[in-house]
């Protein structure tokens, strides 16, 4: 294997060893851990509130649709090549270098703001049991702890991750169950059915068809945040101890979860909760009509009187935001790693201790994040607001970009006469569901941009607020391609071999079995304990 690839994947002396410690359910609990963040806990009651109960559902759906395909075809890829730095990497290898640091500049910045939002989430939470608490002494808390989680490498992320993600996967099956029995009125109080739904202004909001389609899609935008952290697991399958068997495994299932933990509890949210409820919590953390703030999972147990089940659900709250913080940290100091590694970044940036952690990209990354929370909490808050938007803008493009690549990726496999039976996974309808993905990404855009432009009365700051990630996105490729004269690689030059990992062939099927439950330490549990982690891989 030549320096580059080698570089790559962690085997050049110069940067040190990752650790390949994520097992096959670690994976798997990661991929939907991924979506299940603090979006779905807290702010998607702003979604209802912003767009009514059926333009919420309309809204999630959407983007779970294009969440659904942007996430097979970074899986197709992932397990095909499973490098450290995943997308941004293919990029670079599929598409061109400047494109490739475009993506990884932006999303580990993306991830770095997205830090700081988790943190204060933190202190946001806790106000429910301390009204009183300053915010910024929790989030100081959890960023040393996310910092020291860090520290422990991959396995200790996948561990905690996996525990901490089953307990989100629980609360939202449990939320599911209570919110039905709160509308049918078997908890809680009267019957509540279909009611609102037909109060005025529902089902969606908007006085004319055009407010009614404009706020559906600009709702988008807050379903997209919730769903932020989907495409995780191709950033895992370079830790993966069997990427080619755990990503495929992660991938499949992706629509189900989408459609049991954001289409469903969505919709519970949408029939308990009028739209007009004042303590429901917009995309900031603060309460869309000047109210206390409450997330609705808690306004739910709340309305289901249910003894100690906010304080319950608040509690679950925390861990969402520990489990989304260490996401945050793992993400952008994995994206980094890569870039050092491939000369897009400084070279000390792919430097890994003996646990296979970057050390002084983890400490690039907390400064930063350090940097915009002091910014947030001893300013106005103005700074922080644009970092959000600046991110914003570029994570949509980000995804967007996931769908090209994917497009070359399969150009240069045809280019190439290469066979579709060597991926340990082909997505489902290529090419349209990429087609599908750019087309609904740019709606989102375009009905975003247009809501702005066409604002009473007209505000340019908030126009600016729309579209600022998009220069600097653009930019920063240009400026890269510009600089280095890079140019689109040809299909026939495309790698598609450099790290690609041995397949053993030829296995039987009972000892690819044996294999999986050794490697997950399965093989010598008792049999309840194999069935209930049946069970729960079943529902996660």
């Amino acid at each position: 294997m030549h320096t580059a690839a080698a570089a790559q994947f962690g085997e050049d002396q110069e940067f040190g060893e990752v650790k390949r410690d994520l097992k096959s359910r670690h994976l798997q609990m990661i991929a939907i851990g991924g979506t299940i963040g603090t979006g779905i806990f807290l702010s998607s009651g702003g979604s209802v509130a912003a767009a009514g109960p059926l333009g919420a559902l309309i809204s999630y759906t959407i983007v779970g649709i294009m969440v659904f395909f942007i996430v097979t075809s970074l899986g197709e890829m992932s397990a095909y090549l499973p490098l450290p730095g995943a997308f941004t990497s293919f990029g670079t290898r599929f598409v061109d270098p400047a494109l490739g640091f475009g993506l990884g500049a932006g999303y580990a910045f993306q991830w770095i703001i997205t830090v700081t939002i988790e943190v204060t989430s933190a202190g946001l939470i806790l106000q429910y049991w301390w009204p009183d608490l300053r915010m910024w002494i929790p989030a100081l808390v959890f960023i040393v702890i996310l910092v020291g989680i860090t520290l422990l490498g991959v396995k200790a992320f996948g561990e905690l991750e996996y525990w901490l993600s089953m307990i989100k996967v629980l609360t939202c099956v449990i939320f599911i169950i209570v919110g039905i029995l709160v509308d049918a009125g078997a908890v809680g109080g009267d019957t509540i059915g279909g009611r609102n739904w037909h109060i005025e202004g529902a089902p969606i909001v908007g006085e004319t068809a055009r407010e009614r389609t404009v706020n559906v899609f600009t709702t988008c935008v807050w379903a997209f945040f919730s769903f932020g952290g989907t495409e995780l697991v191709g950033i895992t399958a370079g830790e993966s101890a069997n990427p080619g068997k755990a990503v495929p495994k992660a991938i499949r299932h992706t629509f189900w979860r989408i459609l049991l933990f954001y289409i469903l509890s969505i919709a519970v949210i949408g029939l308990v909760i009028p739209y007009t409820d004042p303590n429901l919590l917009d995309s900031a953390g603060a309460s869309v009509n000047e109210a206390a703030p409450m997330a609705p999972f808690t306004i739910v147990f709340k309305m289901a009187k249910l003894p100690g089940a906010d304080h319950a659900i608040n509690a679950v709250l925390l861990t969402a935001v520990l489990s989304a913080g260490q996401s945050s940290f793992y993400a952008s100091t994995r994206t980094l790693m890569a870039m050092g590694r491939e000369g897009k970044m400084p070279a000390i940036f792919g430097r890994v201790n003996s646990r296979g952690v970057p050390l002084y990209s983890l400490l690039f990354v907390t400064l930063i994040a350090s940097v915009a929370f002091v910014a947030d909490i001893v300013g106005t808050g103005v700074v922080f607001t644009w970092l959000v938007n600046l991110t914003g803008m570029s994570a949509l493009l980000t995804w967007m970009s996931i769908s090209i690549i994917h497009l070359r990726f399969r150009a240069a496999f045809k280019a190439q006469g290469r066979s579709l039976s060597e991926l340990p996974y082909v997505a489902p309808l290529f090419p349209y569901s990429c087609y599908i993905s750019i087309l609904l990404a740019l709606m989102i855009v375009f009905l975003e941009g247009y809501q702005a432009v066409t604002a009473d009365p007209f505000n340019a700051e908030g126009v600016v607020a729309v579209f600022v990630g998009a220069p600097v996105f653009f930019l920063s490729i240009i400026i890269w391609k510009v600089y280095y004269k890079t140019k689109l690689v040809p299909l026939l030059e495309v790698d598609l071999d450099s790290g690609r990992p041995t397949i053993l062939r030829g296995t039987s099927k009972a000892v690819e079995t044996k294999e999986e439950e050794d490697e997950d330490g399965d093989a010598h549990l008792p049999f309840w304990k194999k069935a209930a982690r049946k069970v729960v891989h079943f529902i996660a």
